[in-house]
């Protein structure tokens, strides 16, 4: 799988960009705020329909449009298809596949798969439960885009369940406990005892919803993890050049007493129908908490992954360069793990990756890219990218250089001896 086109409009930095690319390795080379990261990022929205550098869709609208068109040509076993992607902020993102219009956007999720690594991902080391929950669900879509649509509707029935329990907090106060305000809203003739029957039946409802989508996904998430750990510990080993092993864990908010939560804590993945009837016995378990703090306490939104390093979780403990290390070593173990799945390599996008890492780590992820069917690289400077990274077999040219200078993207002339200069 490569792209072999890759047109904007209206995105980000970019009034219009029409790049041709190919397979192989390409480096985006120009110095910062050029507007090369502007372009593996409208990429990375292509296969994910999300930016790895913000939450909202608003900051990829240039200033002073109405709109921005990302369109990409992907190539897959010599079939091409034609992505187009329209971001309106404040309305319904518009999508077609091959010319034509598809009924839900992410309905062409899976024409392109990415695996980009960038600075932003230190969070995956450094940062909050949140960015890990992110990585996991993300590489899921990516293996198998049908759970785009569990993530949606799990995000949804998580909003209404917390709004349930937090519309419901007055009812369930004890009388003259509580915030200001007044007393619960009752119907005309319901007393309180009859407002809260009510109130807990509907909850109920709520409770088997969200454990049934919530354990498909933490089943889901147990079985990627299980499956992404031998080729995290493989990339990390080759990266850092040391013995040290890598691992990730996964810690589920489910109670300690239940079946799922002692195999989980084994290493084991139990059966989803197992997972499921054990987050319905935690939500039974900590129901008075959630209904004094109006939250939702049990379910993916509350998982970790607890990364480590031999003996010590990673987060507080790794240095900067075994962090960097880490984080890189999960991304290429995610691409790892969709090559063995797809049979197909998706197309991996490194940014701003090199400048980081010393020679001897610049030289080992060289050797771990030579084989990929396309690799985009964005670089700041030209020093910063080992020379062979553009070397084919035998010696031969396998890249090639775009010059982005103020959103201008040239090729850079091959010199007569067929190398870039």
């Amino acid at each position: 799988m490569h792209l072999s086109r890759l047109a904007l409009t209206d995105f980000r930095s970019y009034p219009a960009a029409d790049v041709e690319l190919a397979p192989g390795v390409t480096v985006l080379l120009g110095r910062n705020g050029q507007g090369k990261t502007n372009l593996v990022e409208a990429a990375g929205y292509v296969a994910t329909l999300a930016s790895h550098r913000v939450a909202q869709d608003a900051p990829l609208v240039r200033a002073g449009a109405q709109s921005a068109v990302v369109r990409a040509t992907v190539v897959r076993e010599g079939r091409e298809s034609l992505v187009e992607l329209e971001v309106v902020p404040g309305r319904a993102n518009k999508a077609r596949l091959n010319r034509s219009p598809v009924a839900r956007q992410r309905d062409v999720l899976g024409t392109l798969r990415t695996v980009l690594f960038a600075p932003e991902d230190l969070a995956l080391v450094k940062g909050d439960p949140a960015e890990r929950r992110r990585m996991l669900d993300d590489l899921l879509v990516a293996r198998q885009p049908r759970w785009a649509g569990v993530r949606s509707d799990y995000d949804r029935a998580l909003r209404q369940r917390n709004a349930l329990l937090r519309s419901g907090a007055s009812l369930w106060r004890e009388p003259g406990r509580g915030r200001r305000g007044g007393g619960p809203r009752l119907a005309p003739g319901e007393d309180l005892e009859q407002a809260r029957a009510s109130a807990l039946a509907t909850l109920t409802v709520f409770d088997t919803h969200l454990a049934q989508i919530g354990g498909a996904l933490i089943y889901a998430r147990l079985r990627l993890l299980r499956d992404l750990r031998p080729y995290l510990a493989q990339s990390y080993r080759t990266i850092s050049d040391s013995q040290t092993a890598a691992d990730a864990a996964y810690r589920s908010s489910l109670a300690a007493g239940t079946r799922a939560a002692e195999r989980i804590e084994a290493g084991e993945v139990p059966e989803q129908e197992e997972v499921v009837q054990a987050v319905l016995d935690t939500i039974e378990q900590v129901r008075s908490q959630e209904q004094e703090r109006g939250v939702s306490l049990v379910g993916p939104h509350r998982d970790e992954v607890v990364l480590t390093l031999g003996d010590l979780p990673a987060k507080g403990y790794a240095s900067h360069g075994e962090s960097w290390s880490l984080a890189l070593s999960l991304r290429l173990a995610g691409f790892s793990l969709l090559r063995h799945d797809l049979g197909t390599d998706p197309v991996l996008v490194l940014d701003d990756v090199f400048a980081e890492l010393d020679v001897g780590r610049r030289e080992r992820l060289v050797d771990l890219v030579a084989d990929c069917e396309q690799v985009l690289v964005t670089a700041a400077v030209a020093d910063d990218v080992p020379d062979r990274l553009l070397d084919g077999p035998g010696g031969g040219p396998r890249g090639r250089v775009l010059d982005v200078v103020l959103g201008a993207v040239t090729p850079r002339a091959a010199s007569d001896d067929g190398t870039e200069p």
